[in-house]
């Protein structure tokens, strides 16, 4: 399943306490027909998603073709137009919020089209090919989801070429991520563009065993179609993609590493940063933020550090942490029993702090092995908690406890499941079942801080572990604003994170380079948990002892992922209510 990741723009509309004007009814009628009918447009494509049923696999993939583009952006301009003519003061407070997330998604949409984003398809954390091979980890439930992945095979070549040649435009105009991003990234298309027989590709293995509701003559003849396509389409379609990829499109990819250097490259960053922290701070007062917050946080370190016993300064206390073997784990099943661990521990401690929980669990698996090196150290949704076990040396357990509230519970294994839930209790509408990155991480990352207060960081180690990743997360907005605004070099920003983190040489290397290709992303999580962390304060601040943990925390989670301004205001009426939760019940 393909997720957009959104920042927004919102227009700071009061969500409560307005009077209720007479033409609300009128207002919000309108506002349903646009996004409704602009839910029937997005259903109406090529290899639309089924977003009542988004598990199930599709008989085709979209066109990704310029024409298409083209198509898209006037759509979204049109829509966004719509979207200025309603009269946002007449709406009601729940489409108020709707209006919000709804207009934040389509300036999104538009500014990727305008900034012809498409032709940026594959870079240094994700591809377009890698996408595509995801669904062969998917758990196929039907009959049907085995016939039509046999069909989308088929429709591969032809997503591969238009992609190609929309990279290649890219190339001509020079927006293409950094060549230095872009090298070894060759070796997840080996496997396929060199396989000899479909019996050992990725694509062939989901269909080894499939439902008794599948005749054995239809399994047959699916597997003999599937392994005639992937022979006579998909291997040829990676070798010429992985020809393209070694040949013209790494040696002519552009070599300065900033998204300002990219044609129109000012406006382009500019617009990162609205849809990745849904804020209009300039890269300037970005920077300014993480230098301040990470002279804080680098107190605290020092703290943590001599609590440990540890005679000698920060840099050799580093050295100490990536080097000592305690700290590592000796089999990849140690470092997944170690997550597992944390993660139940927080299921003894989650009714002290969070009244509504998900009914959906979650899963612990080991990242692929084929994108495993690339991968982020972890990564969590709804049901699984991803764990990257390749190269256990650069996988500190200091740091566990930390990354496994972030990426499984209560961050984002816990949070999306909440999200899904309310959505569909409360019948909003489809497009609010979305991720924001601002929100999204920041609320991750809040939940690094709060293993504190929930004590589980047992030692001075797993504190420092904590605080090497709010330090991670701070030196973001320095890295990528150094070198996205500023002129930083690769080296400059690896050994930014190198003096300032305990993270190891590896992760270094694969971060710098996510943010290096990915402008702006990595800006959202210290900014969503700062705006978490100054609602928390305001909310106890007004509240004194009323204030309930539980209920703050159910008031953050009840609307799902929100624009931070939305967010903020979300917050006041809280407070404005005597900060009674949504389910009060559940919180006392």
């Amino acid at each position: 399943m393909r997720m957009f990741w959104l920042g927004a723009m919102v227009l700071g509309v009061a969500l409560a306490g307005a009077q209720v004007p007479a033409h609300r009814g009128a207002a919000d009628a309108r506002l349903k027909t646009i996004y409704n009918a602009e839910d029937a447009w997005r259903k109406a494509q090529r290899g639309a998603e089924d977003e009542d049923h988004p598990e199930k696999i599709l008989a085709e993939l979209p066109r990704v073709d310029v024409a298409t583009q083209e198509a898209q952006l006037k759509h979204w301009q049109g829509v966004l137009r719509q979207l200025d003519g309603v009269r946002v003061a007449e709406l009601s407070a729940d489409e108020r919020v709707n209006f919000e997330v709804f207009r934040a998604q389509i300036v999104v949409l538009v500014n990727a089209q305008k900034f012809r984003e498409y032709e940026r398809p594959a870079n240094s954390d994700s591809t377009f090919w890698s996408d595509e091979e995801e669904v062969t980890r998917q758990p196929f439930k039907t009959p049907d989801d085995y016939r039509n992945y046999v069909q989308q095979l088929t429709d591969i070549p032809r997503y591969f070429a238009e992609s190609v040649d929309e990279m290649r435009a890219g190339l001509a105009r020079g927006f293409t991520p950094p060549k230095a991003t872009l090298m070894g990234r060759d070796a997840s298309l080996e496997p396929m563009a060199e396989a000899k027989n479909a019996e050992s590709t990725i694509y062939f293995k989901l269909l080894e065993k499939m439902p008794a509701s599948i005749s054995p003559a239809e399994q047959k003849k699916l597997r003999d179609e599937a392994a005639a396509t992937i022979m006579n389409g998909l291997v040829p379609a990676y070798a010429s993609l992985l020809k393209f990829w070694r040949d013209e499109y790494v040696p002519h990819a552009q070599v300065s590493l900033a998204a300002e250097a990219l044609p129109d490259g000012k406006a382009y960053y500019q617009s990162k940063i609205l849809e990745f922290t849904t804020l209009t701070l300039t890269p300037d007062e970005i920077h300014a933020i993480g230098l301040k917050e990470m002279a804080g946080i680098h107190a605290e370190m020092l703290t943590a550090m001599k609590a440990s016993g540890f005679k000698g300064d920060l840099p050799a206390f580093l050295k100490f942490l990536r080097s000592d073997p305690q700290f590592y784990a000796k089999t990849p099943e140690e470092l997944l029993m170690r997550s597992a661990w944390v993660a139940k521990e927080f299921d003894g401690v989650a009714g002290q702090y969070f009244g509504y929980l998900p009914r959906e669990r979650f899963a612990i698996k080991p990242v692929a092995p084929e994108i495993a090196p690339f991968y982020t150290s972890a990564r969590g949704g709804p049901g699984e908690y991803l764990v990257n076990t390749y190269d256990l040396p650069s996988r500190g357990l200091y740091s566990m406890p930390a990354l496994t509230l972030h990426e499984s519970a209560p961050g984002h294994a816990f949070q999306l499941p909440i999200a899904e839930e309310v959505i569909k209790a409360r019948k909003l509408p489809k497009f609010r079942n979305v991720y924001i990155s601002a929100y999204g991480e920041g609320w991750a990352l809040y939940c690094e801080r709060l293993g504190s207060e929930m004590g589980m960081y047992h030692t001075p180690y797993e504190t420092f572990g904590m605080l090497s990743y709010q330090a991670w997360r701070a030196a973001r907005l320095v890295v990528d604003t150094g070198v996205h605004a500023q002129g930083w070099t690769r080296e400059q920003a690896q050994q930014y994170l190198r003096d300032n983190t305990a993270l190891s040489d590896h992760e270094i290397e694969t971060e710098v380079d996510r943010y290096i290709s990915w402008p702006g992303q990595a800006l959202s999580y210290y900014l969503g948990e700062m705006a978490i962390e100054k609602a928390r304060r305001k909310a106890e601040a007004a509240l004194g002892p009323k204030f309930n943990v539980r209920a703050f925390h159910d008031a953050v989670l009840e609307l799902g992922c929100v624009p931070l301004p939305v967010l903020e205001e979300h917050i006041e009426a809280f407070i404005a209510k005597g900060g009674v939760g949504p389910y009060p019940e559940m919180e006392q």
